[in-house]
C-alpha cells in the first residue's frame, strides 16, 4: 500500500478548520451592544447594572488600560430557530497574541445581577437555551476588564502599562463580533472526535497498526462529509469514526488523573484588586461547567482567593458551597497562598499551612493531606517537615521541570527534609499546570514519565491558568473520548487525594531525594524588589513581637490579646508572601501597593507591641529594655524585659591607620579600614585569628551587568559573572564614636557604608545606604573568607541546609546563586565565620585556591545580593533609596550564627516611664541549640499559651521547656494547635528530646 499519510493528514487540517469547525455555528444574527465605561476602579455589581449605556459597534476602540466598561447585550430569537440549541457568541476584542487571563476578560450577569459565567478567547459563548424558543428576548450584562496584555509583542520589553498611574488612557481593545447563533451539538461533536483521533494519530509511530487504522477511519469520515452541507452529513462521518474511537485502552496504558485545575496568579502582570474579580470569573465558569458535565472534577487551592470569592461575591459562593459538599468542587493545598517557599520565615511558612487549612475546615468540613503548589520557584528543604507538623502528607509541583540544566530523575518520589521528615511527592510529567489534555501534551506525559516499570499513574492539572480561566467544555470532550482508547494514556477526572491515594498504593517505595528542590531558573527572584522583601521580613519579626509581648501582657496583667487583628495581618503578610509578590516579578502597581501595605502593617503592629511593653512595664520614671530574641542579651533574658544594666565593656578604640584609613579595636574584633573605606583585616583577638584573605578587601561593592537572556526580573544568568566592576572609589571617609563611614558614587548612583563594631560586640556591623538610580545592573557585597570549607550552612525554615562551595557537578554548578534567611556560615574544624543579614536572601558562596607560598591556603568568598535594576515587568525595578544590614562574625560556630541572625533582625526596645524592674519571660528552654520560633496565645481565643521551638544547630537536644507561670496541662500539638499526643505528666517541667532540627508545638492551659 502507498504511504499517503501526508496527503490524509493535509486534508484533515484543512478540511476540520475551514469546513467543519465554521459549521458548529451555522445561523448566526447580530446582537445589538451599548456600553457604560466606569470612570476609575472597578464599581459594585448594581452600580454597574445601573449605568446608562451608549450604542457601540463592531470595530469600536474601548477600554483604557485597567479599565471597566459594563456591556449591555441584547436581542431576539429568531421565530425560526425556535427548538434548537443557541448562543451568544461575545467577542470583546480577543487577540491571539494572548492567552485567556492575559488580555481583556470579563463575567456575563443576567439582568437581575446574577453572574452566569466568564468570557476569555477561549470560552467566549453563553448558552441561551437548548432548546430555546422562537422569539425569546435575549438581555445579558458583561462587566468586561480591559487588562493589557504583556506576553505578546511587547514580552520582555520595557512597558508603562503595569501600573494604572503610568499606562495612559487610550483604548486598547477593537469591539470584535457579538451575535447571536445556533450551535449544532452534532457538528462540534465531530470536531472533538476529528481532533483527538488526529492528535493522537500524529504521535503514534508509522509502524505501529493502530496509527494507519485512525488514519483510514479519518479518510471514511472525510469521505462521508458533504463540504456544502457538513451539518446533515456530520453525523454520518461521527459514525464512521465509531469504531475506532471504541477500541480500548490495553491494560499497560498509561493511566492521567485530570485534575480540573486554573492556576491563578494572586498578583502578578495584574493587582490584586483584579484577582479579585478573575476567581469570581473562574468559579463562575467551573460551576458552570460542573453543572453540565457529571464526570468533571475540578480543584481549587489557595484559601485566600475562596475567602475573595466569599467577600466580595457571595451569590458565586454559595454555588462554590454546594458543589464542594457534592464532591465536584474540591479545595485543594492547604494554604493561603500558593506562597514562595525559599524567603517565607519559619513562623510564616508554618501559618500559610495554619490559615490555609483552618479556612477549608472552617468554610468546607475539609482537612488537605496534599500540598498544591504547580508554580512556585524552588522548595526550601525545611517544608518537609511543616508539611507533615500541618497533618498533611502530599506534595505537587511541576515547576521544577523548568530547570535549565539539569533533568530531574524522578516524577513520584519521596522527599526527605533537614530533619528526616518525608513527603510523597508528584511531579506531573506532562510538563504544564495548564493542561488542555491534547495528544501531544498526553503522548509526552507518557514518553516523560521516569517511573515506569513501578508506577503507571500521573496527574495533569487541567485548565488554562495563571490569569485564570480554567477548564473549558473542549477539555471536557477530549477527556470522555480518552478515557479508555488504544493508543493514548487513559484519562479519568480525579481529585488530587484520589491520584495520591493511588500513586502511594501501587509504589511503595519510591525513590528518596533529600534536601532543597532547587530550580534552576528564576535564581534572581531572591533579589529582586529589594523593598518588598525587606517589608516582609520586618513585618514577619514585628508579628513575632507583638504575638509574644501581647500573651505575655495577656498573661501578666489581663491585656486584651488582638485575636482578630493578628490574625488580618498574619493574612496579609501571607498574602504577599505569593509566589510572584515577595519574588518580585510583578508589576509596578502591585510593589506599589505591596511598599504601601507593608508600612501600614508595620504601624499597626508596633502599635501592639507598645501598648503591650506598656502594659507589662507600668507607670514610672524607670526604664526596660524589651528582648524578642531567643538568647540572652547581657542582663536581659531572651523573650522578657530586665533594667538596662551599667556598661561594663571598655569604649571601642577608633584611631588612624598607617597608610590612610582607620583601626576599630574593641578588645574583642580589630578592624583596619583602608583608604578605599574598605575592610583589609579582621582579626579575632581570643583566637589571634584573621578572618580575611591576604591582599582581598572586605565589605567590597561590585556592580555586574545583568541582562538575562529572558525573564528579566526573575532570573540572573551566570555570564553575569563575566564582568565586574569593583567599587572602591572614596568620595569622603570619616571616623564615627566606634565605627567608619566611607561614602562612594557609581554611574548614577551613590552609596554610605559604615563600619560599625560596637563595645564588647564580636561582630562588625556593615549598614549600606544605597540611593539606587542604575538599569540592568546587580550589585553584590563581598567577603573573601579565609576559610577552608568544603560546604556552607544557610539558614531556611527551622533550621539550615548545606550547600557544596565546590562545582564538581553540574548540579553544583547549577547552584551560583542560593537563599539564606538570617545567615549563611562558613567553617572548616574549630573555626567558623559568619555573615548575617536582617533582609537580604540572595547569596553566591565561591571558592578559590592561593597558590603562592606566602599566601597559600583555601579563599572562600561569600557575596551578598543587594540590588537588581530590571527593566520588566517593572521598567523602574528597585530605584530609589535603599538601606541594608550585615554583621560578619569571626569565629563563629553555628550557634553564634543563629544568635546573631536573629539579634541583627531583633533589636532590643527601650521602653522608658515604667515601673517594673524586670519581666520574666512567659516560657525559657535551658539549651541555646534549642530556639523559641513562636510564644503565643491560641488562636480559638481559650487563652491557652501555644510555644513552638526547634533544635537549630543540626544535631540532638534533650530540653527542659519551663513555663514561666502555673499551666494546668500541657500537650503537644500540630500547627494547627491540635493535641497530637496525651498530656505531658508535669506541666510545670517538661522535657522533650528533639532530634536534628526538629520542631515542637506545646499547648499549655492556664491554671
Amino acid at each position: 500500500m502507498h504511504d499517503d499519510r501526508s496527503l490524509v493528514e493535509d486534508r484533515l487540517r484543512r478540511v476540520l478548520e475551514e469546513r467543519i469547525r465554521p459549521a458548529v455555528y451555522p445561523l448566526s444574527v447580530p446582537l445589538e451592544v451599548r456600553v457604560w465605561h466606569a470612570p476609575d476602579e472597578p464599581v459594585p455589581v448594581a452600580e454597574g447594572l445601573a449605568a446608562v449605556p451608549r450604542p457601540i459597534a463592531e470595530g469600536t476602540r474601548w477600554g483604557r488600560p485597567w479599565g471597566t466598561s459594563w456591556f449591555t447585550v441584547t436581542g431576539t430569537v429568531p421565530e425560526e430557530w425556535a427548538g434548537r440549541t443557541v448562543e451568544a457568541l461575545i467577542d470583546l476584542g480577543f487577540d491571539g497574541q494572548g492567552g485567556p487571563g492575559f488580555q481583556c476578560e470579563g463575567l456575563v450577569h443576567a439582568p437581575d445581577g446574577t453572574p452566569i459565567k466568564g468570557l476569555h478567547p477561549r470560552n467566549h459563548w453563553v448558552r441561551i437555551g437548548a432548546p430555546v424558543g422562537g422569539g425569546e428576548p435575549v438581555e445579558l450584562r458583561v462587566e468586561a476588564a480591559s487588562n493589557p496584555g504583556f506576553f505578546n509583542s511587547r514580552a520582555f520589553r520595557p512597558t508603562w502599562l503595569g501600573d494604572k498611574d503610568t499606562a495612559g488612557s487610550e483604548p486598547i481593545y477593537t469591539l470584535g463580533r457579538v451575535e447571536l447563533a445556533v450551535f449544532d451539538e452534532t457538528v462540534w461533536d465531530l470536531v472533538h472526535d476529528l481532533e483527538v483521533l488526529g492528535q493522537l494519530m500524529a504521535e503514534l509511530p508509522p509502524d505501529r497498526a493502530r496509527r494507519w487504522e485512525i488514519l483510514r477511519a479519518v479518510e471514511t469520515a472525510l469521505d462521508a462529509v458533504d463540504l456544502g452541507d457538513v451539518n446533515s452529513t456530520a453525523q454520518a462521518a461521527r459514525d464512521a469514526l465509531a469504531p475506532a474511537l471504541a477500541v480500548p485502552a490495553g491494560p499497560s496504558a498509561h493511566r492521567i488523573s485530570a485534575v480540573g485545575h486554573a492556576h491563578i496568579d494572586s498578583a502578578w502582570l495584574w493587582p490584586l484588586r483584579e484577582t479579585v474579580r478573575k476567581v469570581a470569573r473562574t468559579a463562575s465558569n467551573m460551576v458552570h461547567l460542573l453543572d453540565a458535565e457529571p464526570e468533571f472534577i475540578f480543584a481549587m487551592s489557595q484559601a485566600q482567593q475562596l475567602a475573595w470569592i466569599k467577600e466580595h461575591r457571595p451569590e458565586v459562593y454559595t454555588k462554590v458551597k454546594k458543589a464542594v459538599a457534592d464532591g465536584r468542587f474540591v479545595p485543594t493545598g492547604g494554604m493561603w497562598v500558593e506562597s514562595d517557599t525559599n524567603m517565607p520565615g519559619s513562623e510564616a511558612m508554618a501559618r500559610q499551612f495554619v490559615h490555609g487549612k483552618r479556612f477549608f475546615l472552617e468554610e468546607f468540613g475539609i482537612e488537605n493531606e496534599e500540598v498544591w503548589l504547580p508554580d512556585t520557584f524552588g522548595f526550601a528543604a525545611g517544608l518537609p517537615q511543616i508539611i507533615r507538623e500541618a497533618g498533611s502528607k502530599w506534595l505537587l509541583t511541576q515547576k521544577i521541570s523548568w530547570s535549565q540544566t539539569n533533568t530531574f530523575p524522578h516524577h513520584t518520589f519521596r522527599w526527605e527534609g533537614i530533619d528526616g521528615s518525608r513527603v510523597l511527592t508528584h511531579f506531573p510529567p506532562v510538563d504544564t499546570y495548564n493542561c488542555a489534555l491534547e495528544g501531544r501534551e498526553l503522548a509526552h506525559a507518557e514518553r516523560n514519565f521516569k517511573e515506569k516499570g513501578r508506577a503507571a499513574h500521573s496527574l495533569a492539572p487541567t485548565g488554562f491558568g495563571d490569569g485564570g480561566g480554567g477548564t473549558t467544555r473542549e477539555m471536557v470532550a477530549r477527556a470522555k473520548r480518552l478515557r479508555s482508547l488504544d493508543g493514548s494514556p487513559a484519562v479519568e477526572w480525579e481529585a488530587p487525594a484520589a491520584f495520591f491515594e493511588k500513586a502511594e498504593a501501587e509504589y511503595a517505595e519510591p525513590p528518596v531525594w533529600v534536601g532543597e528542590l532547587y530550580l534552576e531558573l528564576h535564581r534572581a527572584t531572591l533579589t529582586s524588589q529589594a523593598q518588598t522583601k525587606q517589608g516582609n521580613r520586618r513585618c514577619e519579626h514585628l508579628l513575632h513581637e507583638a504575638e509574644l509581648w501581647a500573651s505575655t501582657a495577656a498573661v501578666r496583667c489581663g491585656f486584651a490579646y488582638p485575636y482578630a487583628e493578628l490574625d488580618r495581618l498574619w493574612k496579609t503578610v501571607l498574602l504577599h508572601q505569593f509566589h510572584d509578590i515577595l519574588p518580585g516579578s510583578s508589576i509596578a502597581w502591585v510593589h506599589r501597593e505591596a511598599r504601601a501595605t507593608y508600612a501600614k502593617v508595620t504601624a499597626e503592629l508596633e502599635g501592639i507591641i507598645d501598648a503591650a511593653q506598656r502594659a507589662l512595664a507600668g507607670r514610672g520614671t524607670g526604664v526596660l529594655r524589651f528582648n524578642s530574641a531567643p538568647h540572652r542579651r547581657g542582663a536581659v533574658p531572651a523573650l522578657g524585659a530586665a533594667v538596662p544594666g551599667a556598661a561594663t565593656e571598655p569604649p571601642t578604640r577608633v584611631v588612624a591607620r598607617d597608610g590612610g584609613g582607620f583601626v576599630l579595636d574593641n578588645a574583642t574584633l580589630r578592624a583596619e579600614i583602608d583608604d578605599r573605606g574598605l575592610i583589609v583585616s579582621l582579626v579575632h583577638l581570643a583566637s589571634g585569628r584573621e578572618t580575611l584573605v591576604p591582599g582581598r578587601p572586605a565589605g567590597l561593592l561590585q556592580l555586574h551587568p545583568d541582562l538575562p537572556n529572558k525573564w528579566d526580573a526573575w532570573d540572573v544568568d551566570q555570564f553575569y559573572r563575566n564582568t565586574a566592576t569593583d567599587l572602591t572609589g572614596v568620595d569622603v571617609l570619616t571616623a564615627t564614636a566606634d565605627g567608619v563611614r566611607v561614602t562612594r558614587s557609581f554611574g548614577a548612583s551613590t552609596v554610605v557604608q559604615t563600619f560599625t563594631l560596637s563595645p564588647g560586640s564580636g561582630r562588625l556591623d556593615i549598614g549600606t545606604e544605597v540611593e539606587w538610580h542604575e538599569t540592568e545592573k546587580f550589585l553584590k557585597l563581598a567577603f573573601p573568607l579565609d576559610v577552608h570549607a568544603e560546604r556552607y550552612a544557610s539558614e531556611t525554615q527551622f533550621g539550615h541546609v548545606h550547600r557544596p562551595t565546590h562545582t564538581n557537578t553540574s548540579w553544583e554548578a547549577a547552584r551560583f546563586e542560593a537563599c539564606n534567611h538570617r545567615f549563611v556560615h562558613v567553617a572548616e574544624p574549630g573555626w567558623g565565620v559568619a555573615l548575617v543579614t536582617a533582609s537580604t536572601y540572595g547569596h553566591d558562596v565561591t571558592r578559590t585556591v592561593r597558590e603562592a607560598p606566602e599566601t597559600q591556603g583555601t579563599t572562600t568568598t561569600v557575596r551578598a545580593s543587594l540590588l537588581r535594576a530590571p527593566r520588566f515587568p517593572d521598567p523602574e525595578t528597585d530605584q530609589g533609596i535603599h538601606r541594608f544590614r550585615h554583621a560578619l562574625v569571626p569565629g563563629a560556630q553555628i550557634g553564634d550564627a543563629v544568635r546573631e541572625g536573629a539579634a541583627l533582625s531583633l533589636p532590643e526596645r527601650v521602653v522608658a516611664g515604667t515601673s517594673q524592674d524586670a519581666v520574666a519571660p512567659l516560657v525559657t528552654v535551658d539549651q541555646e541549640s534549642v530556639v523559641l520560633s513562636a510564644v503565643k496565645l491560641a488562636d480559638d481565643g481559650s487563652g491557652d499559651v501555644v510555644v513552638r521551638f526547634y533544635e537549630a544547630e543540626g544535631g540532638r537536644a534533650t530540653v527542659l521547656l519551663s513555663p514561666g507561670f502555673k499551666a494546668a496541662t500541657a500537650v503537644r500539638c500540630d500547627l494547627l494547635e491540635r493535641p497530637v499526643a496525651a498530656p505531658e505528666p508535669d506541666a510545670a517541667n517538661l522535657t522533650f528530646a528533639l532530634r536534628p532540627f526538629q520542631l515542637c508545638t506545646v499547648r499549655l492551659r492556664r491554671g
